[in-house]
């Protein structure tokens, strides 16, 4: 094996000096396994409304029945037309609580007739994997059952355990989520959370050169609201000043001229001093002014116009639907607009119901649907940011590690709110250009894939192997 001397890899909270080994590439067997299983699993039309959660939860727990996974540790929990999956991996218990590794096995809905290609056959072209579930989550689904298999045929026992948690409605209710995390809790309570569904890397747009991978510690509560304006309505020929179609659109515009407050923790002001330096053009210059000087409101204008990175600096909130009225030649009796807000952590979804109503006025009324759990940011921990950045330096040496907070919420934010602090560590490096995760013509480059192979199998090891 050939050494290699890193530079630090310096994040807000510290620097993780590294002399990291180069590892030796996933066993050509191993390979052959992780594509014959990610065929399989992407197969299975695991989006709402088709039932096809437990047929993949069951098709999963037979290849670990077969890799000698006692029963007793696999289990299988139905929640009406889905499941979740636990699969527990026994250690010796040397190294404390277990260790929670998170996937979900559903996907979002894709229409056969609006792709290039079947959204549900693995399709191996020009450098991708395309499919739906490619990238968000059944890769993760994938690596994850495939480095449990490898180590238990290398007889490899964890100073931990170490339990797998698939759940089956991730990109809906997360009804299966909250589940595991409350009344399943006996089997899935942990230490912490390593969480495939969120972290991952940058590729360079024009090189396709590695630029950091992201260490996820935070994310935001998505919370919707409903915005109703009333009015006694009459016939369109006799137009009436409180029309509420035009109330409605007023409140609406005072909406989107709001800006709340810019926020910030730890993770996003390290996020940004990381990624300032190797962002081109004006954007990477505020963002190092903003990590120097979270007071610099030019700076945080800068960011703020970019649709990507404004959710990392404050709560958002943007209309998402509409509807109103009855007929054709009828003044409108009801209009309503579907309002999404992505919510910093820290602020309540009711302070936010709050200036919602505010700023729209006591003739809207104002809403609140629903929300992911309330979570605050998880604590860093220094062996999970140490061991991440040795197996991202195990694939792509001097790479660093960026912590970070996510404008989105995934199963991790469900583990935060019930006290298991949450890490988003996947180890898919991808360029922006290619992120279709939830739209048309879903990928992953094929090098991204067969890399999460050695990825997650030096991250276990390293936090669970021999101390």
């Amino acid at each position: 094996m050939r050494k290699i001397t890193t530079a630090l890899a310096c994040t807000a909270f510290l620097c993780v000096p590294g002399a990291f080994a180069a590892q030796d590439p996933t066993p050509e067997a191993v390979r052959k396994e992780a594509r014959e299983i990610f065929e399989k699993v992407i197969a299975f039309r695991t989006s709402e409304g088709l039932g096809q959660v437990p047929a993949m939860a069951q098709y999963l727990a037979e290849r670990f029945r077969s890799a000698g996974f006692p029963e007793e540790d696999i289990h299988i929990l139905p929640l009406g037309e889905t499941a979740s999956l636990v699969v527990r991996y026994r250690g010796s218990g040397r190294g404390g609580k277990p260790i929670l590794l998170l996937a979900h096995m559903d996907v979002v809905t894709a229409k056969p007739e609006e792709w290039q290609r079947d959204p549900f056959t693995l399709i191996e072209e020009n450098g991708y994997f395309f499919g739906r579930g490619t990238l968000d989550n059944k890769q993760g689904v994938t690596t994850l059952t495939t480095t449990f298999l490898r180590l238990k045929r290398e007889k490899f026992v964890p100073t931990r355990d170490l339990i797998i948690a698939f759940s089956g409605d991730e990109e809906t209710g997360m009804l299966t989520t909250s589940d595991l995390a409350t009344k399943q809790r006996a089997l899935t309570d942990a230490e912490y959370a390593l969480n495939s569904d969120d972290g991952g890397g940058q590729l360079d747009e024009t090189t396709g050169k590695p630029q950091y991978l992201s260490f996820v510690g935070a994310e935001k509560i998505s919370a919707t609201y409903e915005l109703t304006v009333r009015n006694p309505g009459g016939h369109s020929s006799a137009p009436r000043a409180d029309n509420a179609i035009y109330e409605l659109a007023d409140a609406l515009k005072a909406m989107q001229a709001y800006r709340f407050p810019v926020m910030t923790n730890d993770w996003t002001l390290g996020s940004f001093k990381a990624t300032g330096p190797v962002t081109a053009g004006p954007l990477g210059e505020a963002m190092t002014r903003f990590a120097a000087n979270p007071k610099d409101e030019a700076a945080a204008a800068t960011i703020a116009a970019v649709p990507t990175e404004v959710g990392k600096t404050r709560t958002t909130c943007v209309a998402t639907m509409l509807r109103g009225g009855h007929a054709s030649n009828a003044l409108p009796q009801t209009a309503t607009a579907t309002v999404s807000c992505r919510i910093f952590p820290g602020t309540s979804p009711e302070e936010v119901k709050t200036k919602l109503q505010e700023l729209v006025g006591k003739k809207v009324d104002v809403r609140f649907l629903g929300s992911t759990p309330p979570a605050d940011a998880s604590p860093l921990r220094r062996d999970v940011l140490a061991a991440l950045t040795k197996a991202a330096h195990a694939r792509y040496p001097g790479l660093p590690v960026v912590p970070g907070m996510v404008p989105w919420a995934t199963d991790g934010a469900v583990f935060r709110s019930a006290g298991i602090p949450t890490y988003g560590v996947s180890g898919s490096l991808i360029k922006a250009s290619d992120s279709f995760s939830h739209g048309l013509n879903e990928r992953l480059p094929v090098e991204s894939f067969y890399g999460e192979l050695t990825h997650w199998y030096v991250l276990l090891k390293e936090l669970a192997g021999k101390r």
